[in-house]
This record gives structure tokens, sequence and C-alpha cells, in this order.
């Protein structure tokens, strides 16, 4: 134990005196956490709108109206004709362009249907997909103002019951997506420090020959790893603090669920994602080599982590291989915890599973170390 602790003194000592290391550990993470919770975002804002309004009529500008109203559009630029507005298009200077026929208010009058033309920048489908709803939904509201105004022309008919929707929102009430990214960009900010950190400790004392030194020592296999990995583990914990410290303060983000799960499920995952440094240190001559391994393997576990694609949407034998994924079941524990209050019994498959492949790793990790006396 008295050995333990002492390689465990040393390493917070060798951490403390390193002050980039100081500054890596945790003047990064606050940073990295503030910006990228601000940058990651799906939300569809400032959609450019090019407008071709050949009917020029009171309509029509209703419609305009309606669209320039909606905060999720910028005010909209007018061109003469449609060619006009395809080559805006063309040239990334709008998102959308709409077409207002010229017989489009008199259409309307006559209680027939007319129609507008949109086209949209679908580079990115999902992107477009979310634009056509936006002006799908306005749409219906000038639908829904057309048959307000023109009531009185169809009095003597019966006139259908209106089904109104009134939308209930739980677990994020004011669709705020930081709430949504915020514990999911912390999972990865652990994930990625502790990963690097345990990695390329080890390679190091390869670098400057004192492993070799420690190996003809007396100390045990397991007391120099536990000695070693230790420090990492605290240090996972009080960057786990601080990040939950800005999730509440800075980006208001609701802590429904019990934190001590919180900590205990995290002290679990650190585990495994230690063991994971360690193994890949085994098999490394140089920190360079062991930087790069490690950045192989985070690349691929962020990809597929859900964190910015549902793991719904993809093709199942990419959802099979997620299973494999550890930071997919920190995602959804943190997730599930923090936004949705749940208990130990919701997640207790995340944890059995974490909890599973520590145990595997770990064992893997201490198999492929080779010390000789």
């Amino acid at each position: 134990m008295k050995i333990i602790l002492f390689i465990i003194q040393k390493e917070f000592k060798q951490i403390f005196r390193d002050k980039s290391m100081l500054r890596l550990l945790f003047i990064l993470p606050i940073l990295q956490l503030l910006i990228l919770s601000n940058a990651a975002t799906f939300d569809v804002k400032n959609i450019r709108v090019t407008i071709v309004d050949y009917s020029n009529s009171s309509s029509s500008r209703t419609l305009i109206e309606k669209i320039n109203a909606n905060a999720y559009f910028t005010d909209a630029v007018f061109v003469s004709t449609t060619q006009a507005g395809i080559e805006r298009l063309n040239s990334g200077k709008t998102d959308v362009v709409i077409e207002i026929p010229i017989p489009f208010e008199k259409q309307l009058q006559n209680e027939t249907t007319t129609q507008i033309q949109v086209l949209i920048n679908a580079i990115d489908g999902a992107t477009a997909g979310v634009q056509n709803v936006y002006l799908s939904q306005i749409v219906q509201q000038f639908n829904q103002h057309i048959l307000l105004e023109n009531k009185h022309i169809v009095n003597n008919q019966i006139m259908p019951n209106r089904i109104e929707t009134i939308p209930s929102f739980w677990y994020n009430s004011t669709l705020n997506y930081k709430t949504f990214m915020v514990p999911g960009i912390l999972v990865l900010l652990i994930t990625m420090l502790t990963l690097f950190l345990s990695s390329m400790n080890i390679v190091r004392e390869k670098e400057l020959g004192t492993l070799e030194q420690i190996n003809v020592t007396p100390i045990k296999k397991y007391q120099f790893i536990i000695g070693k990995l230790f420090p990492f583990w605290i240090i996972g914990l009080i960057i786990l603090t601080i990040g939950l410290l800005i999730s509440k303060i800075v980006f208001n983000v609701p802590m429904l669920g019990n934190i001590v799960l919180v900590y205990f499920f995290t002290s679990i995952y650190l585990l495994l994602i230690l063991g994971f440094g360690l193994f890949l240190s085994n098999h490394t001559e140089t920190q360079q080599q062991a930087m790069f391994i490690a950045w192989f393997f985070i690349v691929i576990f962020i990809l597929m982590s859900g964190l910015f694609t549902p793991i719904e949407s993809m093709p199942k034998w990419a959802q099979n291989v997620t299973l494999f994924n550890p930071i997919r079941y920190f995602v959804e524990f943190i997730r599930m915890v923090l936004l949705k209050g749940a208990g130990l019994q919701e997640v207790l498959p995340n944890l059995g599973i974490i909890t599973l492949f520590a145990i595997v790793v770990n064992g893997l990790a201490v198999w492929s170390y080779k010390k000789t006396n």
C-alpha cells in the first residue's frame, strides 16, 4: 500500500510540476465546453430567402410578411425573375427561392387552389428538410388566415370544426438545443482527456528510459498500474465536477436525477477508459504512436456514439457496431439522468454493460503489460 501511495504522490507532483499540463487539464476543458456547446447545434436558423413576387398583391404581401416575421428566416431579398433567384441559389447567396405566380390572389378569391414554387438548396438534406417544414407551417398559417377572411362568403355552408393541437414538450420544454448537447459534449471531453493522458503517460516512461528501471524494482505489476492511473481517475472526476458546474451555471441544464449516481457511473466508466489507454500504451513505443492510435479510436467512438447523429438513423450494421462503443452508453446515461431524472433501475443496463467492458478491457491491459523482475 505504501508503494502505491508513493507512486500516486510522485505522479501528482509530476503533473503539477508541468505548467502546460495544468493548462491542458483545467483550462482547456472549460473553454472547449463553452465553445463547443454554443457551436455544436443542429438548429436551423438565419435561413436566407429570395422572393420572386409576380403577383404584387395584398395576399402575396401578407404571405411575405409572415415569412419575414418568422424568427428562423432573415429579411427576404426580392428579385424580379425566377432565373435571378436561381442564380443566387447557385452562387450560395440564398438558401430558399420562393416564386409567387401572377394569378395568386385571384385564384384565392375564387376559392380555387393556387400554388407557389419553392426551390431549396438541398446539399445538406437534413437542413433542407427542416427548411421545407418551416415554410409548410407558414403556408398552413396563411391558409387559416385566408379562411377566416373569406368566412362571410361561405356563411351558408356548414364549416367543419377545426382541430387545434397544443403540444406539450417534455424534458426540454424550451426546445433549447444546448440542453441536449451540453451533457454529451461533457462526456466527450472526459473521455478524450483521460484517454490521451493515460495512453501517453506510460509511453513517456518508455521514452525516458525510466520504465526499464521501474521494471527491475520489487514493485509489483498491479501496484505500478494503480499508482500510474489513479491520478488520472481523480482528474476525470474533477473535470466532471467542473463540467457539471458550467452546465448548470452557464447553460442552465436541468439536473433532475441523482448526481451521486452520475459520479458512480463515471467512476466505473473512467476505469474502462484508463484501462483502454493502458492497453494502447502497452503496444506503442512513442507518444506520437499512442496519440495517433488513441485519436483513431476516439473519432470512431464520437461519430458512432449518437452525440451528433441519432443511432436510430444509422444503418443496421452501424447500429450493431455501436453496441461496442462505450461513449454511446455514457451519453445515453447522462442524458437520461440529468434531463429525465432516471434512477438506478432505468440505467442499470448501461451500468452493467460499462462494468463488463471495464473488467474485460482492464483484464486485457494488465495481461498485455510486461514486467520483468
